[in-house]
């Protein structure tokens, strides 16, 4: 398969942010005064707080950055895949997994308009299982 993607765990921090103008740009402008670079993004809506997860380039260090600002943190492991941007590349890697009876718990992904590749962030069940399910990718077609 052309562009295979890259399958990597990394740290993705939590933070419970209230919900109100200028909470995500206070996080945001924390990382960015020591040149952490945010990956990937993800707010989730609750009634008076919403969740934020993020990917980013140096996890340690933005954890306790961000706990020097006044937010608490909380840390987990997510597999981030860069895949082709193409139809069926994300059915395949979930029906891989799903086969493999590991549970997708929660996922989130992004393109540019014009990009080629896709990251995905998954929060997956069993995460070595889950890389031994996908370590074959290029093979996926012959069986």
């Amino acid at each position: 398969m052309e562009g295979s993607p890259s399958f990597l765990f990394e740290k993705q921090l939590t933070v419970v942010l209230e919900n109100h103008p200028g909470t995500l740009a206070d996080v945001c402008s924390c990382l960015a005064v020591k040149e952490i670079n945010i990956l990937a993004l993800s707010i989730a809506e609750m009634i008076d707080t919403g969740e934020l997860r993020i990917v980013v380039n140096n996890a340690r260090r933005a954890k306790a950055l961000l706990e020097e600002c006044g937010f608490d943190v909380l840390e987990s492991e997510v597999l981030v895949v860069e895949m082709t941007n193409e139809p069926g590349v994300m059915a395949q890697i979930a029906r891989r997994l799903a086969k493999g009876r590991v549970n997708i718990e929660y996922a989130y992904c992004s393109a540019s308009k014009e990009g080629n590749r896709v990251l995905g962030v998954l929060k997956v069940s069993d995460a070595s299982k889950a890389l031994d399910l996908l370590a074959d990718y290029e093979k996926w077609g012959e069986s």
